[in-house]
C-alpha cells in the first residue's frame, strides 16, 4: 500500500518532533563536499568538519542544554523502512538534501517488542530544514526522494550510536544509547543480531 507523505510543517508531525529555526546554510554547503557511496548508506557519529561550524554550538547549547554533543552525518541511498531505532534523548536532523523520515511512537511498541508497520508515518523534510526528533519517536535511516540519494546531518548526545563497551541484558540495546528493532523480513539486520520486531508491510517509497 502506498504511504501518504506528510510535511514536517503539517500538524501530524507534532507528536514526533518540531521544526528548529536555525541557520543551516554552512552545514548544507559543507555536506556537498562529501562523496556519495557507491550504494547503500553510511553513518558517521561525529564528523569533524561539521563540528567546527558555528551550528555545532547551537545544537549543543540550545538543543542539548550544554551537554557533550556530537554532530555526525548519514548519507547514501535508501528507499525502505527496514528498522526503527530510538534513543534516551532527542535527535537533531538537518536535511542537506530533500529527504523523507519514517517515524512511529515508542508507545506503539507492544509488550512483546512487536510493532505493526501500519503505525509508521512518512514526513518530507526539505533541504536546509532542521528538525528535532523527540526521544519517544522511533526513526531510522532517512529515505531518498530522488535517485541521487539523501544526506542528513545528525546531532545527538556524545557517544550515542557508538560501540558498546559493556555486556547488556537488554536484547534491543545495540549500541550506546541506541535501541533498535528490525523488520522481520530484513535478513541483513537479523543476521547482525537485531531483534525482528516490526511486522506488516516493509514500507518502500519510490522517489523521482
Amino acid at each position: 500500500m502506498e504511504m501518504k507523505i506528510y510535511r514536517v510543517t503539517d500538524k501530524e508531525f507534532l507528536p514526533y518532533g518540531k521544526i528548529l529555526d536555525i541557520d543551516t546554510k554552512n552545514i548544507v554547503e559543507e555536506a556537498q563536499k562529501v562523496e556519495m557511496p557507491a550504494n547503500g548508506s553510511i553513518y558517521v557519529a561525529s564528523k569533524e568538519e561539521f563540528e567546527k561550524l558555528p551550528i555545532m554550538n547551537i545544537v549543543k547549547n540550545e538543543s542539548f542544554g550544554g551537554m557533550p554533543t556530537q554532530l555526525g552525518y548519514c548519507w547514501g541511498y535508501n528507499d525502505t523502512l527496514n528498522a526503527l531505532e530510538w534513543h534516551k534523548c532527542s535527535e537533531i536532523n538537518i536535511a542537506t538534501t530533500d529527504l523523507i523520515l519514517l517515524v512511529a511512537d515508542i508507545r506503539d511498541i507492544e509488550n512483546n517488542n512487536r510493532l505493526n508497520s501500519e503505525k509508521v508515518k512518512a514526513f518530507k523534510v526539505l533541504k536546509g530544514e532542521a528538525v528535532e526528533i523527540y526521544a519517544t519517536t522511533l526513526h531510522y535511516c532517512p529515505i531518498q526522494t530522488t535517485k541521487n540519494g539523501f544526506g542528513c546531518a545528525v546531532g545527538l548526545l556524545k557517544e550515542t550510536n557508538t560501540d558498546l563497551d559493556f555486556i547488556s541484558g537488554d536484547k534491543l540495546l545495540f549500541c550506546k544509547n541506541k535501541w533498535i528493532i528490525a523488520h522481520e523480513d530484513n535478513s541483513e539486520l537479523l543476521n547482525q543480531g537485531v531483534v525482528g520486531g516490526i511486522y506488516g508491510e516493509n514500507h518502500k517509497i519510490c522517489g523521482e
